[in-house]
């Protein structure tokens, strides 16, 4: 048995905010409240830490199969659960991609090994061509939890509205990364001040714009779940809040590095601070942390994208996009959103954790007896440095950085799978 003494309680999904202790045997929450115990046990101290339902990243990349000197399933797992997270969901864009019941199971077998919970999306079209539909019901029935062609976006407005009715008829999200290629000059660098300075064309923030606008009409449409990615423009904001009140079954994603940096960022850390889709301006980072504040944007993802040191040292027209993101998000969320701009703690959970498991109609986290012991034990205001990883990758813009919200232990069905040393 494992003993949680004298812990603050956050838990969104009862509303509970609170000291208390937490009593786990084998893989379930088996007494939470003011309680002492005898006995055979393991214990931690949880007295000055917060208590919170294991995080849930609902868009991770991990490189498996077919990229596996980026990142493999085992190695993100590493990450995940050195990050709090106890729950991810994968991205499609594998080699090859997850359009085939093969690499599904493949995907799904190996995630067994791990000790997080590993979920996975399928691609909407063949090959992520954007040409051919996917057999959607067959891979929900053989484990997918979601359908994207995250990475590339899906132009045939009439196949996406095809596909849409299809996810509505089996009741599962579509997940849409959305940039207008006619748009993207150059990728991974907003198109603006920096751009010029730099002396690269970048990426137009109308590339993301008319996507959200064309998608959103074709949700509101169809009544599908449909989920803007990693959302990154001030205006597509807007325009998910706009649409919503019409009516639409829209879920936005963000990301800790869109709602903590800006297009400056490419002038200090290089192609580090290359991502798709980029950086923008303040005004946009502020709107998205105000999206996230009025419940508009209901998930914090990190898109984590490792790749090799070797890539990233490349120039910026060569460098692939991306951050590994896993091993800061809580962290990020803390600094940004609860420090600077007022966020209660229970909603940053509810926005990492809870939130993205009902898009997935996945049972969330929760600190409650009966359910499975999947916990995130941090210091919210204890700081660390982020210096080294779990991750294969260091491509991370805030190497360096001291954060706030250090994690000690991460549980996820009642084993410790991550404890600080």
């Amino acid at each position: 048995m494992l003993f949680i003494k004298g812990c603050r309680v956050v838990d969104p999904v009862t509303g509970k905010d609170r000291v208390e202790n937490i009593l786990i045997d084998g893989e379930k929450i088996v007494k939470t409240g003011d309680f002492q115990i005898e006995g055979d046990h393991y214990e931690i101290d949880g007295r000055g830490l917060v208590a919170a339902p294991g995080l849930m990243d609902a868009h991770v990349h991990f490189r498996d199969p077919g990229f596996e000197y980026k990142e493999d399933i085992i190695s993100g797992s590493k990450a995940a659960a050195r990050g709090g997270v106890t729950s991810v969901i994968c991205m499609a864009n594998t080699k090859p991609a997850v359009d085939n019941l093969q690499t599904l199971s493949y995907i799904l077998e190996k995630g067994k090994q791990t000790g997080i919970k590993l979920y996975q999306c399928a691609t909407v079209t063949k090959g992520m061509q954007g040409k051919e539909l996917t057999d959607m019901e067959e891979l929900l029935k053989g484990g997918a939890v979601g359908f994207t062609d995250d990475g590339v976006p899906v132009m045939d407005e009439k196949l996406i509205y095809n596909a849409m009715l299809k996810a509505k008829e089996l009741n599962v999200p579509i997940s849409l990364h959305e940039e207008d290629p006619s748009f993207v000059y150059a990728p991974g660098v907003n198109k603006g001040e920096i751009s010029q300075k730099i002396g690269y064309p970048g990426a137009d923030a109308l590339a993301e714009d008319i996507m959200v606008a064309r998608d959103s009409l074709l949700a509101l449409q169809t009544g599908c779940k449909v989920c803007i990615q990693h959302i990154s423009s001030g205006t597509s904001v807007d325009m998910v809040r706009f649409f919503r009140s019409l009516g639409a079954n829209l879920y936005a994603e963000a990301t800790p590095h869109h709602f903590t940096l800006t297009e400056e960022a490419v002038l200090e850390k290089g192609t580090l601070a290359r991502m798709n889709p980029p950086l923008r301006k303040e005004e946009d980072r502020q709107k998205i942390i105000e999206g996230i504040k009025d419940g508009t944007i209901d998930m914090i993802v990190t898109d984590h994208a490792p790749h090799s040191k070797e890539e990233k040292q490349r120039p910026m027209d060569k460098a692939p996009s991306g951050i590994t993101g896993l091993e800061t998000s809580l962290s990020l969320g803390i600094k940004v959103l609860v420090k600077e701009n007022g966020l209660p703690l229970i909603k940053l959970i509810e926005l990492m954790s809870t939130n993205p498991a009902k898009l997935y109609s996945i049972e969330p986290a929760s600190i409650q007896e009966g359910r499975d012991a999947d916990i995130v034990i941090f210091g919210e205001d204890e700081y660390w440095q982020v210096k080294d990883f779990a991750s294969k990758a260091e491509n991370s813009p805030f190497k360096g950085m001291s954060l706030p919200g250090k994690i000690h232990y991460t549980i996820c069905k009642g084993n410790i799978i991550y404890q600080a040393l």
